[in-house]
């Protein structure tokens, strides 16, 4: 589809309902999106959106709404992108490389308790070839002092510091002796610790809001400009205008920019709910390694994984929105005493497949769902045809492999309620939804499993659980696992 013409029928609704995978393709422009999605939630307001979830599918309702997406894309005139032969495998060759990197990390900048240059040696030397620094609502940059004993890190961070990297450190004592340094600029640790193809700093911030005393954060990757938290009159408002203001960043300056939802279990603040309907948003984080953002959930909440499959479930069916991918995360802030308690570096991380170590290459191939997130097991090889979804692990020796296929099939039973406290009250929380949602398709022990497609599924999702406990966990009994990305089938009219 060119600016000038439209390869889609906007009456073909049957079609198009059972392509959810081709309208997806058509939001991947991020400046369409700024233009078209950003005004008004998806389907009307939240009193008919709790409706829908209530009573279940609306078929009328849901090809109207397909029918308006493809009208407005038509008229806007985004180019299509069809999924080639590459997009479908996921495996290193001589042209494409794994890279692994962690989007969400801490320092002396706002509330960690170590400098830039001493974690991104950490992660160089950890076996990572990207990270990006996202301190709250704050960019590395400029001239910052702090106070050497007052600082989190304190003397012990500050002595490891100035025996690592001495060239970087400017020290001065105070009129009334407290000893001060100077905080290492991104520009100034990115010119000591880049190396080409090997290793890249990504300067971001985490957009740190709230609503109602509820913690909204996301992250932003290769940010230009500090972004303000931008509040809102709901957890969702509050959400998509940050998104929003990502957007127009992106679009104004023409930088590769990304944006993701941060630990949505963090204080419970953000449902399933809330994150279905964001417009322009790609992912958030399905696990993350800090020990206090729930992402098992609790006995009255879910956790993040049955989260995705219920977002994932009404985004490609109902309201007409593509695919929001999960990531994997550290969220650092301790980097000196390693345990459970702490939250460290080196629990959870995305491998990502790209032609090169470039920002620029690693938003495009995370966008595109060209990889996968861990917090221990390493995979070989993804392959997705017409006909089945294929995984194949990279094992490590005495540890063995379950493999589950997950998705939520056409026909699914949308119905929901509301959950409840013990007392009776109505709890803020993602609702209840039936099994159909994130139903395991198939489930299989080995090093390497297919699914067979039925052609009935709305997406399809692979986990792969190691039997090998993580070497420190953010949750008690945490298993070394990893996630693919849905794999959302283009079926035939």
């Amino acid at each position: 589809m060119g600016k000038s013409g439209c390869r889609c029928n906007a009456n073909d609704n049957n079609g198009l309902r059972s392509r959810p995978g081709r309208i997806a393709d058509y939001f991947s422009d991020t400046t369409a999106i700024t233009n078209m999605c950003l005004k008004n939630p998806p389907g009307g307001d939240m009193k008919d959106f709790s409706l829908r979830m209530m009573f279940g599918n609306s078929s009328l309702l849901r090809r109207l709404l397909l029918t308006q997406i493809v009208a407005c894309v038509c008229v806007v005139g985004v180019p299509s992108r069809s999924l080639g032969a590459d997009d479908r495998v996921l495996e290193a060759n001589e042209q494409l490389r794994w890279y692994r990197g962690n989007l969400h990390t801490h320092s002396h900048w706002s509330d960690g308790d170590d400098y830039l240059e001493m974690i991104a040696n950490w992660y160089r030397e950890h076996g990572y070839q990207f990270l990006l620094f996202t301190d709250h609502n704050v960019l590395a940059e400029g001239e910052r002092w702090i106070n050497v004993e007052a600082s989190k890190g304190g003397r012990q961070a500050f002595e490891k510091l100035k025996a690592k990297f001495p060239k970087l450190v400017r020290e001065r004592t105070t009129n009334a002796g407290k000893l001060e340094v100077r905080l290492s600029t991104f520009l100034e640790v990115a010119a000591e610790l880049n190396d080409p193809g090997e290793f890249l700093l990504i300067q971001g911030e985490e957009i740190s809001d709230s609503f109602d005393r509820l913690p909204l954060h996301l992250n932003v990757g290769n940010v230009v400009e500090r972004i303000s938290p931008m509040k809102g009159s709901s957890v969702y408002d509050t959400l998509q205008n940050n998104v929003r203001a990502v957007l127009e960043q992106r679009k104004r300056t023409g930088q590769t920019m990304m944006v993701h939802v941060n630990h949505p279990n963090f204080g419970y603040a953000v449902t399933a709910e809330d994150l279905m309907r964001l417009r322009g948003e790609k992912f958030f984080e399905v696990y993350n390694g800090h020990p206090a953002v729930g992402n098992s959930g609790d006995a009255s909440r879910p956790g993040t994984e049955r989260m995705w499959d219920i977002l994932l479930t009404h985004r490609l069916t109902d309201l007409g929105l593509p695919v929001m991918y999960g990531l994997a995360v550290d969220d650092g802030h301790n980097y000196h005493d390693m345990h459970q308690q702490q939250s460290n570096p080196g629990r959870g991380w995305v491998m990502v497949l790209a032609d090169e170590l470039s920002t620029v290459a690693l938003i495009q191939s995370l966008e595109a769902g060209r990889f996968y997130s861990s917090s221990g097991v390493t995979l070989r090889q993804v392959l997705a045809t017409d006909q089945e979804l294929t995984i194949e692990v990279e094992p490590v020796a005495g540890e063995t492999y379950t493999i589950d296929f997950v998705g939520t099939r056409d026909g699914y039973d949308a119905t929901s309620e509301t959950r409840v406290d013990a007392d009776g009250n109505e709890l803020r929380a993602t609702r209840k939804y039936s099994a159909d949602i994130g139903e395991t398709f198939k489930s299989v022990a080995g090093t390497s499993a297919s699914y067979q497609f039925t052609g009935d599924e709305i997406y399809v999702r692979a986990r792969v659980t190691s039997s090998a406990a993580h070497p420190n966990p953010g949750e008690k009994d945490e298993r070394q696992r990893a996630w693919t990305q849905p794999i959302v089938r283009a079926k035939s009219s």
